[in-house]
């Protein structure tokens, strides 16, 4: 009888302490708890405020990554901010020729009833800064679930290059001066699980106002509309 209330008191403590450690841990996880750190983009991008003439054709891509450090601000640490660091390119398939003459770069519209036109592209490589408010209805252990992030996003332009192909001649360029190096716009990604929708819209113009259409800025700006995937 000794043995059996014995082990029966061996087998509470050890129950006790299991739980206790249990809690200890769990409670060491959501203090701990940090949610979409990383990001992967891939988006549709098309210009918005384009000049008349200007059109775009084909797919125009763009692909985004990133880390972005979660910092919550409430207990359940399903409230917080963001702020990081990333790498994005975007190409852009449009009617707008650029061709350096005499040390100058010069814009025109492409007459494509004219000239056969086989490419024409321009693209930009930046490293970008996004800061986000971030609300998502996840837990510590909860890795399916809603979330709604909002924010602002600045970009360092360090490359950029251009592409012109027809039947009347090729024409490649990089580091085209006229290019704005600071570009900056608003940012927005919604969804459930792995699957968010992502969209970005600049603030300012892509070119700078060295870069004229029939003699007036050309102040078109990006719009771009994807999917994000968060990890970890």
């Amino acid at each position: 009888m000794k043995y059996n209330i014995l082990l029966v008191m061996v087998c509470v403590s050890f129950f006790g302490l299991a739980q206790d450690s249990k809690n200890i841990d769990k409670s060491e996880l959501y203090k701990n708890y940090r949610e979409d750190q990383f990001y992967i983009s891939a988006t549709y991008n098309l210009l918005a405020n384009k000049p008349n003439g200007v059109s775009q054709s084909g797919f125009s891509s763009g692909f985004h990554f990133g880390f972005i450090r979660d910092m919550p601000i409430n207990k359940r640490r399903n409230v917080s901010l963001g702020l990081g660091i990333g790498l994005s390119t975007n190409s852009y398939n449009q009617n707008i020729s650029i061709l350096e003459i005499d040390n100058e770069f010069v814009y025109n519209t492409i007459d494509e009833s004219e000239i056969n036109v086989s490419k024409n592209k321009f693209t930009t490589y930046l490293i970008e800064v996004p800061f986000e408010f971030r609300w998502r209805t996840s837990t510590a252990t909860d890795y399916s679930f809603w979330r709604i992030y909002s924010g602002f996003k600045v970009g360092y332009l360090f490359y950029n290059s251009s592409k012109f192909k027809s039947n009347v001649g090729d024409e490649k360029l990089s580091n085209i001066d006229d290019f704005n190096k600071i570009q900056y716009g608003l940012t927005l990604s919604v969804g459930y699980g792995t699957w968010n929708f992502h969209v970005y819209y600049g603030l300012n113009p892509i070119f700078d106002d060295n870069a004229q259409l029939d003699g007036e800025a050309i102040d078109m700006k990006s719009f771009k509309l994807g999917l994000m995937f968060y990890i970890l």
